[in-house]
């Protein structure tokens, strides 16, 4: 069986062609992922969500996509899995 080609990070959703780093990781952009390990090692959603929205704004996205995007994070592979686990317990 084939596997599927990653078109976006599975942390924050951002499209992967659109990544100007190298996070050494093909599901992973370099703003989420480098050297081996997570940049935000927490676990909260929220945190990371706040943290993903002041970067898009210093990055100069108007405030409404980057609540957009924000919002589509809760969806990324990543933070699903967390959200599985959580309910497992």
């Amino acid at each position: 069986m084939r596997k599927k080609e990653v078109k976006n990070c599975n942390s924050c959703l951002m499209p992967l062609n659109l990544d100007l780093g190298t996070s050494g990781s093909h599901i992973y952009c370099s703003l989420c992922f480098t050297e081996g390990e997570f940049i935000y090692k927490g676990n909260d959603i929220n945190e990371f969500k706040s943290l993903c929205y002041k970067g898009m704004r210093e990055r100069g996205i108007n405030k409404w996509l980057a609540k957009f995007y924000t919002f589509l994070i809760s969806f990324a592979p990543r933070w699903r899995k967390s959200k599985l686990h959580k309910n497992e317990q």
